[in-house]
């Protein structure tokens, strides 16, 4: 069954990086695109926080985890942990004068981790990191009185491919760094029609764009009274220098057969537009937490990134400006009792967490937030594997000033699996 459900997760892997349905927000037009959650789901379901780590699962936001990879796990020192995600969000999109309901299934991340010797951990995979995908209409009267329409789509994404280690300094201090190399494309699209004339217009901008980032940690888990232990942690998410390659091309289209009359190639080279940087602010990100090792936890995050220095002159849109974003983020876990032998809801660890982001994004002069709750659980599985359940229930942006308010709920199904799993018994 387990075999059955990883081939599942690697072939819907291989689709989702090169579907175009990533997201059905509206605010997937701004930025890069809508973006994913960077985390495993036992992180997301912590309301998203990163600071803790163990041996047996791999923690995508610290590096610095990579390091305790195995340490606990005795005299199976050395396993090689699996782990895959997928999510599926529900929503509700919501302005001043009507509703629309839609949903929509993604990868999350697909990753390997392993110990290289005591204190030095590895990891790499592949996952999203951004997506666009929406679908736009609006309507008004020209300075004649005329209805004027305009349909705005997109689609693409960011994808990204990571290498990842951390090492243990000295007892109790870690250090690790991640490389990301990111890559895609963005595609836009705007059509406009005159009430009454036969022909629209139309403008594509597509965008190819590949760039590095770099990920810092330091964690720092020291032990009070030989029982609990206090969690802290530093992370840097260096600015991704991205390089976008352009085209454009405008023209004029049928209303009635759809098909295109006259497109053009803009020489982008004359604008100085065919190559642009995308220049993504450096997020740093500072968490505290305490707790009892392999029973219970509780942490606190708060990020920062100066996205105020943020702009994609190529898109050019008009009705956005970014100021600085940031995150607080509280979250935790609980198991009843992991060495139970007797009753196995004892072994299942509960997760609960909340988090306010607020999002950089100022539109039509409406800052742009976003709340959400997550709770979840990981069943045990044998040999240290897991199979975790996430929800979240959210909301982002408001109806007002001709906006669109969006209510989330998403289903997270993730598997931690190690290499014990794959070998065949000896004894029957």
């Amino acid at each position: 069954m387990i075999k059955k459900i990883v081939i599942a997760i690697v072939c819907l892997a291989v689709n989702s990086l090169y579907a175009q349905d990533g997201t059905i927000s509206p605010y997937s037009y701004f930025g890069i695109g809508d973006q994913r959650a960077l985390g495993t789901i036992e992180n997301q379901m912590m309301g998203g926080i990163g600071m803790y780590s163990d041996s047996i699962h791999i923690n995508l936001k610290n590096p610095a985890s990579y390091s305790k990879l195995g340490i606990q796990a005795g005299e199976n020192f050395g396993i090689t942990t699996y782990s895959a995600g997928v999510s599926h969000k529900a929503l509700r999109l919501k302005t001043y004068t009507e509703q629309q309901n839609s949903s929509v299934t993604n990868l999350d991340y697909l990753s390997i981790g392993f110990s290289v010797r005591k204190g030095w951990g590895i990891g790499f995979g592949v996952m999203p990191v951004s997506s666009v995908g929406y679908n736009l209409v609006s309507e008004s009267n020209n300075s004649n009185g005329v209805l004027v329409t305009n349909q705005l789509n997109g689609e693409g994404g960011l994808n990204r491919v990571y290498i990842s280690t951390g090492y243990q300094l000295i007892n109790n201090l870690s250090l690790g760094i991640t490389a990301n190399f990111n890559f895609g494309t963005l595609k836009y699209r705007r059509i406009q029609s005159v009430a009454d004339v036969q022909f629209g217009t139309l403008d594509q901008r597509n965008s190819r764009v590949n760039g590095m980032d770099f990920n810092y940690a330091l964690n720092y888990t020291p032990s009070i009274n030989d029982k609990y232990t206090f969690y802290s942690s530093l992370r840097v998410n260096t600015q991704a220098n991205l390089t976008s390659k352009n085209t454009k091309e405008v023209g004029s289209f049928s209303l009635v057969t759809g098909k295109n009359i006259e497109v053009l190639d803009v020489d982008l080279d004359a604008q100085n537009l065919r190559n642009t940087d995308l220049k993504i602010p450096t997020t740093t990100t500072l968490g505290i937490g305490f707790g009892e090792e392999r029973s219970w936890f509780l942490g606190a995050e708060y990020s920062f990134q100066g996205l105020s220095s943020f702009s994609n002159v190529f898109l050019d849109a008009e009705n956005i400006e970014y100021k600085d974003a940031s995150t607080i983020a509280f979250g935790g876990f609980f198991v009843p009792n992991h060495n139970s032998f007797d009753g196995y809801f004892k072994r299942i660890t509960y997760r609960a967490g909340l988090r306010l982001d607020q999002t950089g994004m100022v539109i039509n002069n409406k800052d742009i937030k976003n709340f959400g709750i997550t709770f979840g659980i990981g069943l045990p599985l044998r040999n240290y594997s897991n199979l975790n359940l996430g929800f979240e229930l959210g909301r982002r942006g408001t109806s007002a000033s001709d906006l669109v308010e969006e209510s989330y709920f998403k289903v997270n199904v993730g598997l931690s699996l190690n290499d014990l799993w794959f070998q065949k018994r000896k004894i029957n």
